[in-house]
């Protein structure tokens, strides 16, 4: 069965500079995980909301769409 996750994402710079992935939030909506990335934002270098489709119990997803994209994020998640 496909289900679509929509998830919003935070960026931290490590003491490097460089982005690293924060910790992952679930959101109900796809609004909900572009209002959640925004507000991220204002606390982290940067933040994304994406969603995937896919069908968990066989472990098979479809590539990321990106939603939004809120500050610094890395290139590749275009």
């Amino acid at each position: 069965m496909s289900v679509t996750y929509y998830v919003a994402l935070p960026f931290v710079e490590d003491d490097d500079g460089d982005l690293q992935p924060g910790e992952a939030q679930e959101a109900q909506t796809a609004m909900a995980a572009i209002g959640r990335a925004a507000a991220l934002a204002q606390k982290h270098a940067g933040a994304i909301a994406f969603s995937r489709n896919g069908d968990p119990g066989l472990g098979e997803f479809e590539p990321a769409v990106v939603l939004a994209r809120y500050g610094r994020a890395p290139d590749e998640m275009e």
